[in-house]
């Protein structure tokens, strides 16, 4: 079965025009809904997705389910919610695909991160999953712009022939003018922004920065050791050295503390590390080095939160 997963933002034909042209086979959609942002957004949205479960029936008789993400702008969320997914269509059994086209790029690029993550743990699921994008045949702002031109030399016009004693060859248009001038107004305010600053203004605050660092996924798969000392990280957070954390792992593995066992905590912690797989992050403090989990070695351990119980 072929299972595409489609997080819906403001596009339409890049979601749906790719897989009716190449004739593609589309079994199941799971369409991924915004629910955070303005109240006209998410409801543009929303019909977008309406829109698109009945296409997707219609035109490829797919079965469709329409999935909440609760914040787009929340990137650790939205890959947990991706990894959760992909694993569950893989373990159906099915194909994945997973468009990144539309909706915030964070929620995009937390996707394509994850199913690259699922790519290096599931070698043998490796040609299961696949991660596209469509670029579209043009751009409706420029477009748009150009009509909102056209409106405001109309708008100028009429207000010009509603004038008093304006008449002259035209008619003269009994309306409310102060209404037109209004409209006229903040259609030029309008057009000056985009002109000034293109289709979007400003930058956004999120958990107390403007910066949303996009973690990248390890290359390579985490070997059974390595998991122990992720999940202890993850377990009792940031250890003050390397040593610290063999003495933990000891104990709680009901191991000798040795030289030989604190050389291996080292040898993986290093595998681990900004030189390795990046699961770990490392800070020098005297003669040792604090040691915790990375931002991906976080969003590893939660999404695998689930493999540490068993």
């Amino acid at each position: 079965m072929q299972t595409h997963i489609v997080p819906v933002g403001f596009d339409y034909d890049r979601l749906i025009a790719p897989l009716v042209r190449e004739q593609l086979d589309v079994d199941r959609v799971v369409l991924l809904e915004g629910a955070v942002g303005s109240e006209a957004n998410v409801e543009y949205s929303r019909n977008l997705a309406e829109k698109l479960e009945q296409d997707y029936g219609n035109l490829l008789g797919a079965e469709t389910e329409r999935v909440v993400v609760d914040d787009v702008y929340d990137y650790d969320a939205a890959f947990g919610q991706a990894f959760e997914l992909i694993n569950a269509e893989l373990d159906d059994g099915n194909e994945v695909w997973v468009n990144v086209s539309a909706m915030p790029r964070t929620v995009s690029f937390a996707f394509a991160t994850a199913a690259h993550s699922i790519m290096v743990e599931r070698e043998g699921d490796r040609e299961r999953i696949h991660t596209y994008h469509t670029v579209p045949e043009k751009y409706l702002e420029t477009e748009l712009a150009e009509e909102l031109r056209r409106q405001i030399d109309l708008l100028a016009d009429v207000i010009d022939g509603a004038e008093p004693g304006r008449d002259g060859d035209r008619t003269v248009v009994t309306t409310d003018v102060d209404r037109l001038r209004d409209r006229l107004a903040a259609a030029r305010d309008l057009l000056a922004e985009f002109d000034e600053r293109g289709t979007t203004i400003g930058a956004k605050e999120i958990d107390g920065s403007h910066v949303v660092e996009l973690p990248v996924a390890s290359f390579s798969n985490v070997k059974p050791f390595e998991e122990v000392i992720l999940f202890t990280l993850g377990e009792h957070g940031e250890f003050e050295s390397v040593s610290e954390l063999a003495q933990t792992l000891a104990r709680e593995l009901g191991e000798e503390y040795t030289d030989s066992f604190r050389s291996k905590v080292i040898y993986n912690v290093d595998r681990l590390g900004p030189g390795g797989k990046g699961y770990i992050e490392q800070e020098e403090h005297g003669k040792s080095y604090r040691t915790r989990l990375s931002r991906i070695g976080e969003l590893w351990v939660r999404s695998h939160a689930d493999q540490s119980e068993l």
